[in-house]
């Protein structure tokens, strides 16, 4: 008896997978339908699909609408030149040499400096400003820069970042330390946990690492770049400087009274010295020899007799008083 009921099964199996000749599918003899994928038939009733054998490829080109479109598109190019935004980015093609060379630095800036380690979840920091001059030129918004130069942190390096009226903020080379920074496998490594550092605490600048370099923007378009101070102390040896408008900031680098003349200049830009910046200055004094009344002489050769210091007891605005080679603040009642 079982074995009977066996053969049945398979009997019944075999007719179910028998072919009907009377259909179109070839599984099961259920009615073609049109498939979804081009040159296929479909089954209606076991939903097999079969390439059909009439079906003839066509080469398929560019839509009806591909000429149109191609017609609007010149035609917003025309209106575009002919109106006031003809020198809209990508309109005008007869730019100069240092125009190109703008719009390259823009584009790596772009496409490279806002990938790789940019973590939204755990840095504040918006994307590249893009300034403009009179002349419709890009204007690069980069302040200053700090360069990983040596790999070797032996402990007390320090940036500051001042600005004056607004305080002083400082990273210390400290894994401790909620502001500070660790030294990593290579520079780049190092660059990189700085300018994340920066990029969380600071409310003065953006940082935007480019190899072992921190590149520094202002965050407010009313801060004066000027005012800015970048400041690096690094007591054991020269692992990291700073530099603005080109030039170091790194007091051993200032072979010549000519190089602190320059330096001097880059400080009294806003016409105020700030406590990070008359340190900087003294190291630097110090590498050349320099007394305090050359240095005064300096100062009034390159802003006369009105060039500021920023108190470093109350913070408020000191003096010069050329004939004492020193500045007073009258709030502190005390020599700066």
């Amino acid at each position: 008896m079982a074995e009977w009921g066996f053969r049945k099964g398979r009997r019944e199996a075999a007719e179910n997978l028998t072919v009907e000749d009377e259909g179109d599918c070839p599984r099961c003899g259920g009615e073609k339908q049109p498939s979804s994928l081009a040159g296929y038939l479909s089954c209606s009733k076991c939903q097999y699909e079969w390439k059909d054998p009439n079906h003839v490829a066509k080469k398929s080109g560019p839509p009806d609408n591909y000429r149109r479109d191609s017609e609007l598109i010149e035609e917003f190019k025309r209106e575009m030149q002919s109106g006031d935004l003809s020198n809209v980015l990508g309109i005008e093609k007869g730019l100069s040499g240092a125009q190109e060379q703008s719009l390259q630095r823009l584009e790596d800036k772009w496409m490279s400096g806002m990938s790789g380690h940019f973590n939204p979840a755990s840095e504040e920091r918006k994307p590249l400003m893009i300034s403009f001059d009179d002349d419709d030129n890009l204007v690069d918004t980069t302040v200053g820069s700090i360069t990983i130069v040596a790999n070797g942190f032996d402990g007390g390096e320090e940036i500051r970042l001042e600005y004056p009226g607004l305080g002083t903020e400082f990273y210390a080379y400290d894994e401790l330390s909620e502001t500070g920074w660790r030294r990593g496998r290579s520079p780049e490594d190092t660059a990189r946990s700085i300018t994340n550092v920066i990029n969380r605490f600071s409310k003065l600048v953006y940082a935007n690492q480019d190899g072992a370099t921190i590149l520094l923007e202002l965050r407010g378009e009313k801060l004066n770049p000027d005012s800015l101070v970048i400041f690096v102390d690094d007591p054991g040896g020269t692992d990291i400087v700073a530099e603005k408008a080109g030039v170091s900031m790194d007091p051993r680098d200032i072979k010549m009274v000519e190089d602190y003349r320059v330096v001097v200049g880059i400080c009294l830009a806003d016409g105020i010295i700030s406590p990070s910046e008359d340190q900087m200055l003294w190291a630097m004094r110090q590498q050349l020899g320099i007394d305090d009344q050359l240095h005064v002489q300096i100062v009034q050769q390159i802003f006369g007799d009105h060039a500021l210091k920023e108190c470093t007891g109350c913070g408020e605005m000191a003096e010069l008083y050329a004939d004492y080679s020193a500045w007073y603040c009258q709030s502190c009642e005390s020599w700066c």
